[in-house]
């Protein structure tokens, strides 16, 4: 199958505003593009793009001060698959986990696993290792958390998520991967675009998603708190410790927020 997504998103700053943009699919999702993703700017201005140190990609840019609008449209082949299930996946012991994926056990900016950690131990300690103990944590923060965009806020934890008993997308998954990580099975945060696809239209309207990413069997397999189930058409733009580390969109200076307009939509092969 075929999905076209991309963005809209118009910035306005009284000065010239230096911006680190993570917009684009990763690098591995790079040969299923029909296309260059078509990216510009308007008004137009240079732009570099890098890797980052968990192999996103990020592009350098200064908005030139006033109104500001970051732009891309795309076309990207898909399997059409769901998200896939093994039950049979098993948890690994720490000693026997490679090296690269050890910082998904620590805690980070929004997962703190020291104050979740008895909590996670109580809830899941005696629950089957493997994925029926992960699925288990996405039942729970699927169930504790109400969902609602009027309730975004940078500021929340997976603690204060907990406590509050309300967030977004990325919310659901910060508290998943701090009770994940306090059971000593790494998570890590991932965020992309994921339209309604092989499911009901939602009433919310279209935004970037947030997941997780969950080692087990030697691998990393997807796991969405919010949604709660498997989806199809993800289109992975970052991943990191959690969503400090793959931030749509850093800014270098005090701006408004404009027009974000997201789409991510099947079309005709």
């Amino acid at each position: 199958m075929l999905i076209r997504y991309g963005y809209r998103i118009t910035l306005e700053s009284a000065a010239p505003l230096p911006l680190i943009a993570q917009l684009t699919a990763r690098p591995e999702r790079r040969l299923d593009l029909r296309a260059p993703e078509a990216f510009r700017t308007d008004p137009a201005v240079p732009h570099a793009t890098h890797i980052d140190m968990f192999g996103n990609l990020r592009t350098r840019l200064t908005a030139p001060g006033g109104c500001f609008t970051l732009e891309s449209d795309a076309v990207i082949a898909d399997s059409g698959l769901p998200d896939p299930v093994f039950p049979a996946a098993e948890e690994s012991p720490v000693e026997a986990l490679p090296d690269a994926v050890l910082p998904y056990l620590a805690a980070s900016r929004y997962c703190e696993t020291d104050l979740l950690g008895e909590l996670a131990w109580d809830l899941f300690g005696q629950v089957a290792p493997g994925w029926a103990r992960v699925q288990a944590i996405c039942d729970f923060a699927h169930a504790h958390l109400a969902f609602s965009y009027g309730d975004a806020d940078q500021f929340r934890t997976a603690h204060s998520a907990y406590a509050e008993r309300k967030g977004v997308c990325r919310d659901f998954a910060h508290l998943a991967i701090t009770l994940c990580r306090c059971l000593n099975i790494p998570a890590r945060y991932a965020f992309g675009h994921l339209g309604d696809i092989g499911v009901p239209k939602s009433p919310d309207p279209m935004d970037f998603a947030a997941w997780m990413h969950v080692w087990l069997s030697g691998r990393w397999w997807t796991f969405d708190p919010r949604n709660n189930a498997p989806r199809i058409g993800r289109i992975t733009i970052g991943h990191g410790r959690d969503a400090a580390d793959a931030a749509l969109i850093s800014s270098f200076g005090t701006h408004e927020l404009r027009e974000f307009t997201v789409w991510t939509d099947e079309v005709a092969d």
